[in-house]
């Protein structure tokens, strides 16, 4: 169970303040109400709901108690494989929470985030044990679970409302593809590298259809001698 996590904690709290601002700032700039209802690329999702959701994804930081020291951590790999087991549900959850915050969604999404961000000085520096929503995690590993949320969704809505700047932050970008990497890796004991860290991670999160060819794009052999294996029974890994 219990493994080194992806990403050291101060890593893993500048991307997701980095990330947090940079899409923040493009939500105010980019969603308005002529495509808040309109559909995303998440099929029965809308804009604003998808907006709603990176409440939802900050607020489960926020809610996070330390553990009793000794206690067994899941790793990364783990952590986010509970999600498929719960898509309905998160889906669903998402729906009524979109529409509880539609009188005021970025003020109330924002809270979530402030609360979020409390909670992890709080908690911090030292990389405890701590309880989510899906199980006990290391902070480090809560907090990079949260930059892949608020990444992978940025791309979802960039890919949705298609105006404005990017609003992925880079760094925070490569520092999710690596920890997807890792969880593969981890799996098979293969030695790659990310040569496409956008299309990786739309790969690993199942936002494009899987496929040899577009793997080899995102992924390279580290020696040369070696080939990318074919890691469609493994992917998505969320």
């Amino acid at each position: 169970m219990g493994a080194m996590p992806s990403a050291d904690l101060a890593d893993a709290s500048t991307a997701l303040h980095a990330q947090w601002d940079r899409l923040r700032s493009w939500v105010a700039d980019v969603v308005d109400d002529d495509v808040a209802d309109d559909p995303s690329v998440l099929d029965g999702w809308t804009v604003a709901e998808l907006v709603a959701h990176l409440g939802r994804a900050m607020e489960a930081l926020a809610v996070c108690v330390p553990l009793p020291e000794g206690t067994v951590p899941f790793t990364l790999g783990e952590y986010v494989g509970t999600y498929a087991d719960r898509a309905t549900d998160i889906a669903e959850t998402t729906r009524k929470l979109a529409a509880e915050i539609a009188h005021d969604p970025m003020s109330e999404v924002d809270a979530r985030a402030r609360a979020a961000f409390k909670k992890l000085d709080e908690l911090g520096p030292d990389d405890l044990v701590v309880q989510a929503r899906r199980g006990p995690v290391l902070l480090s590993t809560m907090t990079v679970s949260r930059v892949l949320e608020l990444v992978v969704h940025a791309d979802d809505l960039a890919r949705s409302v298609r105006r404005g700047p990017d609003p992925v932050d880079p760094g925070a970008l490569q520092l999710v593809a690596d920890a997807l990497l890792e969880i593969v890796v981890a799996r098979g004991g293969w030695s790659l590298e990310i040569a496409d860290a956008r299309l990786w991670v739309r790969l690993a999160a199942g936002r494009q259809v899987y496929d040899v060819d577009e793997l080899a794009l995102a992924l390279h052999p580290r020696y040369t001698s070696d080939g990318v294996p074919d890691l469609g029974r493994m992917l998505p890994i969320l």
